[in-house]
This record gives structure tokens, sequence and C-alpha cells, in this order.
């Protein structure tokens, strides 16, 4: 009697240490929320399908799907909410019938995963808290694009399943009340989707909020985005890692310029952080403040009105070598000026065809033609390194030596002063057209 009482309380000890191991390994619980009261995206019920095929495919969660308000009342209320890990919004938009907002948030907080994709930041709209948790909100997109997409953590597994960079035709969002130093930058551009103008438009990002994780895509309007692998790979692994079932970075990026060891070595200095204004000034202070910092970028911004200011940098050179990179959109007309005097001519004059000019890119402007034509196409980097020793000049574009000790007597126009035996400031163009800068530093010389 003994043994078959010890044996039935084995029995039942066994299958609480089973039930407590099928409880611990359960798949997370995610509500999958479809609900919209704006527009109503039409990849919605191709996005549930993908978000279906991934959950069964890699069995790491299990889904619940919110497409009503009656679903929303149900099964987001403060005490159904206990039963799930996460949340997934897929394009929802508009002031959802939440039933406490406030707690909702508060759920994720806790510890809970949240993903939104796409119109996501097109959601509660005058809800701050919202619009704090996913890190933006939506202000506009203009027709849908091939952009080209920069991969900003290649190594983070959300971004693994692209390349550095990628091409994909889409809806592109731009946003507001985004702030860098609050996400993890995953996935951006660094020009205006569609005019290629220079800035920042960030597409992925993912951050903590509380103890809980955010991941945010603005990509997938289109059913054929949806359906690339890679874009599916990218949402499986965001899913995963707002559960916390992977690991991945969610610090904010610093922006601020970091020298090479071999930079510093050979005696370079920042000349832009790569954060802020400091160290530079209006030429005029009555001026428009033309000038912004963006992801790194040092960015002039000239509208159909009103024209931009000319940048001056606080401190003043006499001999030196600079190094900076610059882009600049189609039809775009900016410069460089060492000294304050001297200007290296930044200009859109791309063509398959074109042949180097006393006023063209990378001419020291009105004075002396490069030696052979070296520019890049409008919307891509280029590279410059000058040096000015006394009144001689040597200009290398995008690695190709354009001046080589050119002897350079006057100012070039649109100069500071003639104080030509003088130490200057650099001064950058800003009254002409769009430009970014970026990566400029500077060695001072003998």
């Amino acid at each position: 009697m003994k043994t078959t009482i010890v044996r039935k309380c084995i029995a039942i000890f066994m299958a609480l240490l089973i039930a407590i191991e099928i409880a611990a390994t359960a798949a997370p619980k995610v509500l999958v929320v479809s609900v919209t009261k704006g527009f109503r995206h039409d990849c919605i019920p191709e996005v549930d399908k993908m978000i279906a095929k991934l959950a069964e495919k890699s069995g790491a969660f299990e889904i619940e799907y919110v497409r009503n308000d009656e679903d929303m009342a149900r099964l987001m209320n403060p005490e159904s909410l206990k039963k799930y890990d996460g949340v997934i919004f897929n394009n929802t938009t508009g002031d959802l019938p939440l039933p406490d907002r406030d707690a909702f948030l508060e759920w994720i907080k806790s510890g809970k995963g949240f993903v939104g994709l796409h119109a996501a930041t097109d959601t509660f709209p005058n809800f701050p808290g919202y619009i704090d948790m996913i890190g933006a909100q939506f202000k506009t997109h203009g027709p849908q694009v091939e952009v080209e997409v920069i991969n900003q953590d290649p190594d983070h597994p959300i971004c693994k399943p692209f390349g550095p960079t990628f091409k994909v035709f889409d809806e592109i969002y731009q946003v507001k009340n985004f702030y860098r130093n609050k996400v993890h930058g995953l996935l951006t551009l660094d020009k205006h989707p569609n005019d290629k103008t220079p800035g920042d438009y960030p597409i992925a990002w993912c951050k903590i909020y509380g103890k809980g994780r955010v991941f945010y895509t603005s990509l997938g309007h289109r059913v054929d985005v949806v359906q690339r692998q890679d874009y599916q790979d990218h949402v499986l692994a965001g899913i995963k890692w707002s559960l916390g079932l992977i690991e991945g970075d969610a610090t904010p990026q610093s922006t601020e310029l970091k020298l090479s060891e071999q930079e510093i070595k050979d005696g370079f200095k920042p000349l832009f952080n790569g954060v802020d204004l400091k160290g530079w000034k209006l030429r005029n202070p009555a001026g428009r403040q033309s000038w912004s910092v963006q992801n790194g970028m040092l960015v002039n911004s000239i509208s159909d009105k009103e024209h931009g200011t000319d940048l001056v940098s606080e401190e003043k050179f006499m001999n030196f070598t600079i190094r900076y990179e610059y882009m600049i959109p189609k039809g775009a007309n900016s410069g460089l000026y060492l000294r304050g005097r001297y200007e290296i001519q930044i200009l859109d004059d791309w063509a398959p065809d074109a042949k180097p000019s006393i006023t063209g890119n990378g001419s020291l402007y009105n004075f002396a033609a490069p030696l052979v034509f070296a520019s890049k196409k409008p919307g891509e980097w280029q590279s410059v390194e000058a040096t000015i020793k006394g009144n001689r000049v040597t200009v290398f574009l995008n690695g190709v030596k354009i001046h080589d000790n050119v002897e350079i007597t006057r100012p070039t126009g649109g100069e500071l002063d003639n104080k030509l035996n003088e130490p200057g400031p650099i001064m950058l163009q800003g009254d002409h057209g769009w430009v970014a800068f970026r990566n400029m530093r500077i060695k001072i010389l003998d």
C-alpha cells in the first residue's frame, strides 16, 4: 500500500515538473493588431499572412489577431494584456480604441515587446506618450521611389539580412519628433528619398523603453516588399529581438567625429565635431540659420524663397591640410574657402563627357581649372584633401590630384577680406545651394 502511494506521489511530482518545464519553455504570445482609424493599407492581409508564416516556421512565438474594435476591447484591456508577451502594430493608423492607453504603455515598460510596421508611426498622432515610445511621428511621404538604404549596424541581427547598402522600391516615410540620441539606428538614408537633397531620413531603429524593447521599420508599404525574403528576415529578427529571444545593441550611436589612430598620430584634429555647431558661426549674424547638424552631417538647406548664409569657423588658420567629404543634389552650387579667401568650387557639373572648367567642380574658382575632371555624380559623397602653404595650393578630389602646388595670388570672389598674408577661417558657402559636409578634419602645418 505504501509503495503504491509513493509511486503515485512520484508520478504526480514528475507530472508537475513536466508541466513547469513546458510552461517555462512555452513560446511567447504576441498580439498582431491591424485596427485602423485612418488610411487603411492594402498590404495588411499580406503582412498578417507573413507574420503567421514567420511564427509557424520559426516556432519562436505564437500569435493572436486583433482586427476590430471588439477584439481590441477584449484582448487589450489591462487584465487581458497580462497573458501576452508582445504586440505587433501592423500598419495601424489614427486614434485606436485602446481600453487604457496609459496602461498599455506601462505594460510595454514592464518588459514587453513592441514591433511597429510602416504606418505604426501614423498612429495616435495626438498622444505624446505613444510617439515617445515608438520613437517618431509620421510627417509625410512623396511618390513611391527606389532608394538605396544605408545599413547602420550590419552586425545587428535585425540588419543582418541586408548588405552595407541595398535598394528597395517603396513608399518612404518622412518623420518628425525623432531624436537619434534616444534610439539605436538600424537603417537610414542620407538624402531625401525623392528630391535627393542631403539630410537625415531614418528608416528603422530599435530602443529600450523602460524594461521593454521597441523595434520599428518604415519599410513594407508594398506587397512585393513584404514578400521579399530579406524583409521577412528583417521583421522576424525584429520580433525575436523585441521578445528578448535574441540579443542586439539598443544603445544610441554617437555621431561624434572619431579620427583614425593614424590621423591622430599625423596631427589631424576635428574641424566639425559631428554633433553640433560648436566652433562655427554665421558670416552674417542676422542671416537665416540655414545650417543644421543631422546624423553627423553638416547640412545647408535652401528654400525656394530664401537663400542660406555662409558658415565660418571661429578658429583661423595659416598653413594647413584639410580633409572633408561633401554631397550635393542635382543643380547645387556651393564651395569651401581656404582662409576665407580661396574657394574650392562645389558644383553639380557632372556629365559623361565633362571637361575641367575654371568655374567647375573642384576649380579654384575663376582662377585655376582642375588638371583633370574627377567629379562624381550628384547624390554621391566626394572627398577632398587640400593643402595650403604660403600662397601655394594642392588639391586632391576623390583621390585624384587636380591642383598641383598652384600659386594663388588673389582672392577668388566672395571672400571675407583681402588680407592675403594673414591666417583666416574656413568658410562654407551657404547662400547658393544645398550641400552637406562630413568628416571634416584639419592638420596645422609649419
